[in-house]
């Protein structure tokens, strides 16, 4: 992404090489970067867009190594001098984009947000961006569009591959290794970690250096057998290799999704055809009149500060807004990003890279330990941004206050992993999503007030996963292998009661056609083996909810099954509620009334639901008469804190206090003694 041989470039230093100017490699970089730009502006359009990243590995790669191996057989490697050059080729765009994105953030965002600008401006700065975004990934992750600094990962990655690689090619070099057969074998392991990751681990695999350098590597392959075999000649074989490339990558723009296990073997497809692209050669056919065509090569060059430009652009529109903002917001946004990239090459890039000067390098440096230093005074409060009311804090508390599976043991069972607690005879398993893990902070505080009482427990859960077989998540292909492997457990004789329960209102109150208000839930249908029958329109509620009420009636013949019926959800009920004013004017936290309405196409649901376990033999937890009056349901106590964590899951303080409507299906004693439901009182 950020290695350039530009045509303006001079022989910086003389002990390293600069690769021969390739028009067509800046016109890849072109098809790169406008990918990604589509993707991130336009995803329902260029749904694929996101492997413009591994096209910028594998050119990062090849004109790496290019540099590195022809000064080992030129006239010396120099790593100082090494450095000293991506210093002055990364840092300048770089500074530019922090310092902006770091005085907008200072402006608009609120105090819980721009802690986490910090934490992103230091680890930005320190090229670990991928460390922090692996670190912070799962369910309740906030939004990637809410991350201004969410693409520096992959600069971060490159970053650390040019420390791993010059030493790794050196170290082949002294020892007189064979090179190839060396980066072969590196390249291969890191495909393998990565391919045996993409499942099970997937986060690890996305965001890990060691599961992505051999993208890189790839690139690096191809300089090492430029540089010491002989090009093919021109004519066919370069043409064919030009195509195949482009195709390649057409073929992964049109066919990979955000849902499929990428990076894995999907990566192949862009990075393959990144590497046929390169080894063409400035003959091949599309590389000569498509790649190296002047748009391609004007957009090529400003292609870094680019990629670094649009996504802060693009974030902070939606976070103004408020919301996902207009085509014509977002397209006014790329231009802003494309007029801010040749303002950064021409004004800022070029000079820097022609200095000689040492001071230039050491003003860098010092300006990139700065926004270190700034960030990580935001990330812990010492700096605070413009809007520092401390009642900004009640909101933030809110959101961050999540309990599972704090209290809670993982074990494993039959190849499972459960979260467990309690010690009681009766075993039961609490099979769901978020809205079941929801409760665990209500196990862990009975276990601390009445442990005698206490069932033994286990948590069998996977985020927007329903534990209803048959139900396919597109975006979560690790859904049905772990519902499918709770239900084993469920329907065996290792647990003697069975409680389901999630986000019912989540996947089931909107099924009409997808809109902008339900499109999350479209990612969900119900596959009867023949046909996808789709939640939002397609008739999967119907089966979906059918095929629910079977599993739960057939195991009420065995033992006992809980359904635990939805909490109010959606807007309205999320602590962003006390929010009042605008980002870019003035914003201030202000108590919202204690209730909302409860929608009716969710008490419609609601009723469904109630009367599908009765049919079953199901035991009905309701949480409504202690949450709702009538169709006023509580969002906030009486002095007016948040009793929601977000616009879906209640916080795990109310939980522990007053979600006593739960106890039945936890407490051996309290199913005896306790009602159901308990009114909700004051704090």
């Amino acid at each position: 992404m950020t290695t350039t041989s530009s045509p303006t470039a001079p022989q910086e230093h003389a002990h390293l090489l600069h690769p021969k100017y390739r028009p067509d490699i800046d016109g890849l970089r072109a098809v790169a970067v406008l990918s990604v730009l589509g993707y991130h502006a336009f995803p329902q359009w260029i749904k694929g867009g996101f492997i413009g990243v591994d096209i910028f590995f594998v050119i990062s790669g090849f004109l790496i190594t290019t540099i590195i191996l022809g000064s080992f057989e030129g006239d010396g490697f120099s790593y100082r001098e090494f450095y000293a050059r991506r210093v002055k080729r990364i840092f300048p765009a770089l500074v530019l984009v922090l310092a902006a994105t770091f005085a907008f953030g200072w402006w608009a965002l609120l105090p819980h947000e721009w802690e986490q600008l910090g934490k992103h401006v230091a680890a930005g700065a320190g090229f670990v961006s991928n460390f922090a975004f692996w670190s912070e990934a799962g369910y309740f992750d906030n939004a990637a569009e809410t991350k201004p600094l969410l693409h520096l990962w992959s600069l971060a990655i490159e970053e650390q591959f040019y420390i791993f690689w010059p030493v790794l090619l050196g170290l082949a070099w002294k020892r007189k290794w064979r090179v190839l057969t060396v980066v072969g074998a590196v390249a291969a392991l890191s495909f393998l970690l990565n391919v045996a990751t993409i499942h099970s681990h997937r986060e690890a695999a996305f965001y890990s250096p060691l599961s992505r350098f051999w993208e890189l590597m790839i690139g690096g392959m191809l300089a090492y057998m430029r540089l010491h075999r002989p090009l093919p000649k021109p004519g066919w074989g370069r043409h064919a290799q030009s195509i195949a490339g482009l195709v390649l990558i057409g073929l992964g723009l049109a066919f990979i999704r955000g849902g499929k296990a990428f990076p894995g073997f999907w990566a192949i497809l862009p990075t393959l055809g990144a590497f046929y692209c390169i080894a063409a050669g400035p003959t091949g056919v599309l590389n000569r009149y498509v790649l190296a065509s002047r748009p391609m090569v004007w957009v090529g060059l400003i292609s870094y500060p680019l990629y670094l430009w649009h996504w802060p652009l693009l974030v902070y529109a939606r976070i103004v807004e408020g919301e996902l903002p207009s085509n014509g917001l977002r397209a006014l946004m790329l231009l802003a990003a494309v007029v801010l990239a040749w303002l950064t090459y021409r004004f800022v890039e070029r000079g820097t890279r022609r200095s000689e000067s040492n001071t230039v390098i050491s003003v860098l440096v010092a300006l990139m330990v700065g926004f270190v230093v700034l960030g990580t005074l935001a990330a812990t409060r010492y700096y605070v941004g413009r809007h520092s009311d401390p009642y900004f804090n009640k909101t933030a508390a809110a959101a961050k206050d999540w309990g599972y599976p704090d209290g809670l043991s993982p074990i494993k069972v039959d190849g499972e992993v459960l979260q467990q607690i309690g010690h009681g005879k009766r075993r039961v398993l609490l099979f769901g999503d978020s809205h079941i893990e929801q409760y665990g902070p209500r196990a862990v505080e009975l276990n601390k007030i009445a442990p005698d009482t206490l069932d033994s427990l286990s948590f069998a859960t996977w985020g927007a996963c329903p534990p209803i077989p048959n139900v396919v998540d597109e975006k979560n292909n690790l859904c049905g292998e772990r519902r499918d492997g709770a239900m084993r457990l469920a329907i065996s004789d290792k647990f003697d009661a069975v409680v389901f329960g999630g986000c019912w209102n989540c996947y089931f109150s909107e099924t009409g056609k997808p809109n902008a208000a339900n499109a999350e839930a479209d990612r969900y249908y119900y596959s009867d083996g023949k046909t996808k029958h789709r939640f939002m329109g397609g008739g999967g509620v119907d089966l979906a909810l059918n095929m629910l009420e079977a599993v739960m009636t057939n195991l009420a013949k065995h033992k006992q099954v809980y359904l635990v019926l939805d909490n109010p959800v959606g807007e309205g009920y999320g602590p962003e509620e006390f929010v009042k004013g605008g980002r870019l004017g003035n914003m201030s936290v202000a108590p919202m009334s204690p209730t909302t309405e409860w929608v009716s196409a969710q008490r419609a649901l609601h009723e469904r639901m109630r009367q599908i376990a009765i049919r079953s033999g199901a035991i009905v937890i309701d949480p409504i008469p202690t949450l709702c009056k009538g169709t006023q349901c509580t969002r906030a106590d009486a002095d007016a804190t948040p009793i929601y964590k977000d616009a879906g899951h209640l916080r795990a303080e109310y939980v522990r206090k007053f979600a006593t409507y739960i106890d039945v299906a936890m407490s051996t004693q309290k199913q005896q003694q306790t009602p159901a439901t308990v009114p909700v009182t004051g704090r």
